[in-house]
């Protein structure tokens, strides 16, 4: 097997698909100075129809429209605010998230995490084409291209190749083929969104103080219970679900540009458009109380069926590229020596081939995007390790950052790092006790005792900072008093550098 370059000493000459081909540290001569690369990447990722689907699910729980519209906003804050700090990371390590979980989990210990979340987004981006389907074929039905009510079966799998081939073919050429298509595509896909909250707002019979079902208004544990599920999907819990992926963009910005124009950038991305298509999609369903995303849309924006099907095209493939090109870095962390772009490749065909899967297996494939909602929550546990390790365990951010592009077996990373792996396994069994999922397995039975409170972002992420705060410290004390001192940090008499005011040879 082939070594990967694990160098970080890259020529200043070198191209970008050179240095996105392996992981290593993108370099400055290679980074951005402009941070609305940040933005648009982020909107474009969440200006997607799970999004409204997702703020109608507060009023299909029976929840009224300023409960759904106050988990939203209060909800996504949080999780964005926190989404930021792993953003920052990238930016002031060049590393992927993947690799910077090396020093929490150590060099082998963090094939876990980064084997966890290369599974994870294979299943997103199957899912995720899937998922708009149905939806593209009642558009296509509504502008009289098929029968809305046949199965379509060859229409779908047209559809879901021809997306496919574009999502892995932007991928394909990097980070700069990303930024670029989210820079081009999600300003006219606000305008359709502009356009189409306008007509629902102001043309249609929104009920603005809808507090619930006539006669079945939820009090009490029942609407606290709804207010969590909704959280959970859309409100913290949305912004969780991106904490492992922000590393493996914001590498790509300039460490001279300041952290908090990268932070409110990345996070102004993620929080407008879920704020904005969750209300709208919370709108909507106070209109006719539907969740489903084909008759949802069908039925408010039939007229508009053209400019909605581009918005709902636009979706997946905005945000599976993200996926594709995650997917190839979480997968080389597993020190697979295979290059990016074949890795991206290999996820496209496969995913491809769930997709057509899922088309003749419908049941399969909502079954399969509940297991996915349930367990993307074991970021809450991930995320708990790594801001406590990078925040306050090792306060260096974190010291050297080639240390994590060093091969298997370096002394300057532990092999494994028990404490981050024990921290992050009471994180994720924290986290199912206090999950109410929709398949019955993702029903911890602390959630059921509080008759459906879903807690578990909650539980997750403060099981495993609380228990990383406690046995983090030592592991890392005794790994630094036993591993080799870095050159810089070397007495001046072990490094040949001169003192002031003596002699160089000294």
């Amino acid at each position: 097997m082939q070594q990967q370059p694990t160098s970080p000493g890259i020529e200043q000459s070198a191209h970008a698909e050179d240095v996105e081909a392996w992981l290593q540290p993108i370099p400055e001569s290679q980074r951005t100075h402009k941070v609305s690369g940040q933005f648009w990447i982020w909107a474009g990722a969440n200006l997607a129809p799970i999004n409204w689907v997702l703020g109608a699910l507060g009023i299909h729980l029976g929840l009224g429209f300023a409960d759904t519209v106050t988990v939203l906003v209060l909800g996504n804050l949080i999780g964005m605010l926190l989404f930021g700090c792993f953003v920052l990371l990238g930016q002031k390590t060049g590393a992927t998230g993947m690799v910077l979980a090396r020093a929490a989990f150590g060099r082998r210990g963090n094939y876990l995490p980064a084997a966890i979340q290369a599974l994870l987004v294979i299943g997103w981006c199957a899912v995720n084409t899937w998922i708009i389907l149905d939806l593209v074929m009642a558009l296509f039905g509504t502008l009289g291209w098929v029968d809305p009510t046949a199965h379509n079966y060859g229409w779908k799998i047209g559809v879901a190749t021809t997306i496919m081939a574009a999502q892995v073919a932007i991928a394909w050429f990097g980070y700069k083929a990303i930024a670029a298509f989210e820079k081009w595509t999600v300003p006219p896909t606000i305008i359709i969104l502009a356009v189409m909250s306008a007509v629902a707002w102001f043309g249609m019979k929104i009920d603005w103080g809808y507090a619930g079902p006539a006669g079945n208004i939820l009090e009490g544990s029942e609407r606290i219970a709804a207010m969590s599920a909704v959280m959970t999907a859309i409100g913290i819990g949305w912004g969780i679900t991106w904490f492992t992926y922000a590393a493996d963009y914001s590498r790509f910005v300039s460490t001279e540009v300041p952290k908090k124009k990268v932070y409110l950038a990345s996070v102004l991305g993620q929080f407008i458009p879920v704020v904005w298509l969750g209300v709208l999609g919370a709108s909507l369903a106070t209109n006719s109380g539907e969740i489903d995303p084909g008759k949802l849309i069908v039925q408010n924006f039939g007229v508009m069926a053209l400019p909605v099907l581009l918005m709902v095209l636009h979706g997946p493939i905005a945000t599976n590229i993200l996926n594709i090109y995650t997917f190839s870095v979480a997968t080389q962390a597993l020190d697979i020596t295979i290059s990016r772009r074949k890795l991206n490749l290999f996820v496209g065909v496969f995913s491809l081939a769930a997709v057509v899967f899922f088309i003749f297996q419908e049941d399969f494939a909502a079954v399969l995007d509940a297991w996915l909602i349930g367990l993307v929550a074991w970021v809450a546990a991930w995320g708990g390790v790594m801001l406590v390790h990078y925040f306050w365990v090792d306060k260096r951010w974190p010291g050297n950052p080639e240390r994590l592009f060093d091969d298997v077996g370096t002394r300057r990373l532990p092999g494994v790092n028990w404490a981050g792996i024990t921290s992050l396994l009471v994180g994720i069994f924290a986290t199912w006790l206090f999950m109410y999922g929709l398949v019955p397995a993702m029903q911890g039975p602390i959630a059921v005792a509080l008759g459906g409170w879903d807690l578990s972002w909650l539980a997750g992420g403060l099981a495993s900072a609380a228990s990383y705060a406690i046995l983090g410290p030592r592991m890392h004390r005794k790994f630094i008093e036993s591993a080799p001192a870095p050159a810089d940090q070397l007495p001046t008499e072990l490094t040949g550098a001169s003192v002031p005011g003596t002699p160089a040879s000294l």
